[in-house]
């Protein structure tokens, strides 16, 4: 007897076959300024201004990328925007993981309506409240410093993720936790002992969020810095644009570092990142 083999679903194959392609050119055409960028990188000045242009340097060179670190204020912005992403990234998502459980867990009343304030508090335009928070910190004495950038950020993001975590705390099993107050153990190590180390990706995913946001951030890190040594990435690229023109070389150097970090920090959490972003549809 032979063994019948299961029929193709043509039409299934075909539709998936079209889902990678239109996937695949998606991705091509968003890879392009970056494949430009990079190309721009590593051209000599007389092929950067050759027109027509050509694709590829026939001369790879990395004058840019040595003058970009090694003969301009590059490196101070890229400690900057990294210290400064850091800390708000930490202290937003630990201030949100807080406040997101207490609202998955605990009886709160009117719950639903505090929940609505906080998130509209994150739709409150930024440019609205540049004035108003100039004021604040030169009065306060913090501006021009690291610490007001931290703390506005931090303000900035925190609403998101209380919203992004609590969806994602409303979803984890509470049988767990009802398993260890019958063995006695107390709220916070509940938090800290398994909520937090099976909440993984929501934090992670939070945390990606926030991390993408900051380094890219331009309007706040420009209107509250003002000394050179303070400045983040994302106003130090505007530097290389000048009033005598455009050094697309060192530009698309330091544009190409820039996204390292990013990337470097997406790629090896891309998976509990999906997942997180998948777990954390909110509930009501």
């Amino acid at each position: 007897m032979t063994e019948e083999r299961p029929a193709i679903c043509w039409d299934m194959v075909r539709r998936d076959l079209l889902t990678y392609i239109v996937l695949i050119t998606l991705v091509v055409f968003s890879l392009i300024p970056v494949f430009w960028g990079l190309a721009t990188s590593l051209k000599p000045l007389d092929e950067i201004n050759r027109y027509p242009p050509i694709l590829w340097p026939k001369a790879v060179t990395f004058d840019s990328y040595y003058k970009v670190l090694f003969y301009s204020n590059f490196p101070t912005y890229f400690v900057n925007s990294v210290l400064v992403t850091a800390v708000s990234v930490v202290t937003s998502v630990v201030v949100a993981a807080h406040a997101a459980y207490a609202f998955a867990r605990f009886r709160v009343r009117y719950r639903a309506a505090l929940m609505f304030l906080i998130l509209m508090t994150s739709m409150v335009p930024v440019v609205a409240l540049l004035i108003p928070l100039y004021r604040l910190t030169v009065a306060t004495g913090i501006y021009n410093t690291r610490l007001v950038m931290v703390l506005i950020y931090t303000a900035w993001r925190t609403p998101i993720l209380i919203w992004v975590l609590y969806g994602f705390f409303k979803e984890s099993p509470v049988e767990v936790e009802e398993a260890a107050l019958v063995d006695g153990c107390s709220r916070p190590a509940i938090f800290y002992r398994i909520v937090i180390p099976i909440s993984q990706a929501g934090l992670i995913s939070g945390a990606l969020l926030s991390a993408i946001y900051i380094w890219n951030d331009f309007l706040i890190a420009f209107t509250f810095t003002t000394e050179e040594g303070l400045r983040l990435i994302s106003v130090g690229l505007y530097n290389y644009i000048t009033q005598y023109g455009i050094q697309w070389g060192e530009l698309m150097a330091a544009v190409m570092i820039a996204i390292v970090p990013i990337i470097a920090f997406f790629l090896p959490l891309q998976k509990r990142f999906v997942s997180g972003l998948a777990s954390g549809a909110v509930k009501g």
